[in-house]
């Protein structure tokens, strides 16, 4: 029998979001208004930077995938990264934010490859937080446990960035953003990189290792995908949770500073992010009253009702700061979810082909939603704004406004409300999963 993890091993993993959130969030977060207020890119061109270098970097998830599946080392299957690309993701991440004397082609050139690696980077690292999962632990409720603190430790590193980010930058950069951004995101690496470290030291893969470990062929791989209906549907449903959520968090320093008039309003609203964690709370009692995939939708339904009301309580701050914690909880249920269905979806590929592939089935249902959601959540913004009209440094027309504020508000909706929808698909495959448990189980034995 295994033992219990101890709270420094659970910690410890957590800590992994928490650093990839702070870092990852804070590039996802900031860098389209850093292009566009800091770097000098005009929105249209960042927009384009953002889609080709993301539509680029989700391809590499399933390649990370591979690595991991076929990764043998003494220190197991996923946990080595932790160590490997953590000075790498600290250091592409501070590059993403620097402020070079170039041409803008050059500054071009230079964001999308900074971004691009950045994004690389990430996939490599983030990859192994989700498939090191099912190793750092036998006992299902144990991993209940570590997928919770985790969302927690995440939302706590998003939290970091997406409040103290605007402050740390006035203050450090003292009226010069180039500087403020620079000195800020180096601050945030070195974080990062050493609760890295901090994880790989203190968390131990009981199921993997250089022995019990076996390459799966990488046809086989892909065979595992085919047929795997509720892997597709929630990685259908993941990429607009992170589509909807980068729209809504890449556009509220834009809303703040031209359609409310003060910038520091998006540092208070993201802020009050922090409330994604009631809605990782309230998580484990749902799934007692509701199944995994019906309170996926109620997050997601939350979401969107949140951001609907944002679009009727006008400019009182106080009210839109209400709707906007609202949508915070629908957004921390919906954020979740997903992370702790994947391991069921990767059981029913196992069950349907007899191929388990953790770490590809993992890395695409992760790391590419991310990618894939957050690079058109930069994108698709970017060219509502350029076509209705924003220049930075402006004062807007009420074209201008009113695309930012259709950014801001309607399109995080409408793509929440396709994720719930999606999700509908989801409960026939769920009531199978005792029967799939039972089945896999009568095999080893």
């Amino acid at each position: 029998m295994q033992k219990k993890l101890s709270m420094t091993n659970i910690l410890a993993y957590a800590s992994t979001d928490t650093a990839g959130n702070l870092l990852y969030c804070t590039l996802t977060s900031f860098i389209l208004y850093f292009y566009t207020d800091v770097f000098g890119i005009s929105v249209g061109a960042a927009g384009t930077i953002l889609l080709i270098a993301r539509v680029i970097d989700s391809l590499d998830a399933p390649i990370w995938g591979l690595i991991i599946d076929h990764t043998h080392s003494k220190y197991g299957q996923s946990r080595p990264w932790f160590l490997w690309l953590a000075a790498p993701f600290g250091i592409f991440l501070t590059l993403s934010f620097l402020s070079p004397e170039l041409s803008t082609t050059q500054k071009g050139i230079y964001a999308l490859v900074t971004y691009l690696v950045t994004g690389i980077i990430y996939t490599g690292i983030s990859t192994p937080i989700t498939s090191i999962l099912p190793n750092l632990s036998s006992d299902s409720n144990e991993r209940v446990k570590l997928n919770s603190y985790r969302m927690v430790g995440g939302n706590i590193g998003y939290f970091v960035t997406a409040s103290f980010t605007l402050p740390l930058v006035a203050f450090f950069g003292g009226g010069n953003d180039q500087k403020g951004f620079a000195i800020t995101a180096a601050i945030y690496s070195v974080i990062g990189i050493l609760m890295f470290v901090f994880a790989f030291a203190k968390t131990q893969e009981v199921n993997s290792g250089p022995v019990e470990t076996q390459s799966i062929p990488i046809k086989d791989s892909f065979k595992s995908m085919m047929g795997n209906w509720p892997w597709i549907i929630v990685v259908s449903a993941n990429v607009m949770y992170w589509l909807g959520n980068t729209v809504r968090t890449s556009t509220v320093i834009y809303y703040a500073q031209y359609n409310l008039g003060h910038q520091n309003y998006a540092s208070l609203l993201n802020g009050l992010v922090l409330f994604q964690v009631v809605g990782n709370i309230l998580i484990p009692f749902m799934v007692r009253k509701f199944s995994k995939g019906q309170t996926l939708i109620i997050g997601f339904t939350i979401a969107t009702i949140g951001q609907i009301l944002m679009g009727f309580v006008g400019d009182s701050f106080t009210l839109i700061a209400a709707a906007w914690i609202f949508t915070s909880i629908g957004t921390g249920i919906a954020v979740s979810m997903p992370f702790a269905m994947l391991s069921d979806t990767v059981d029913y590929g196992e069950w349907k082909t007899g191929i388990r592939s953790a770490g590809f089935l993992t890395a695409i249902g992760s790391a590419f939603c991310i990618k894939m959601g957050s690079g058109l959540g930069g994108f698709l913004p970017s060219k509502i704004m350029a076509a209705s009209g924003y220049v930075a440094h402006h004062q807007q027309t009420a074209s201008a406004l009113a695309g930012i504020k259709f950014s801001f508000i309607w399109l995080p909706a409408i793509c929440f409300m396709i994720g719930a929808v999606i999700m509908l698909m989801y409960p026939k495959f769920e009531r199978r999963e005792e029967k799939i448990k039972q089945d896999l189980l009568s095999r080893i034995n």
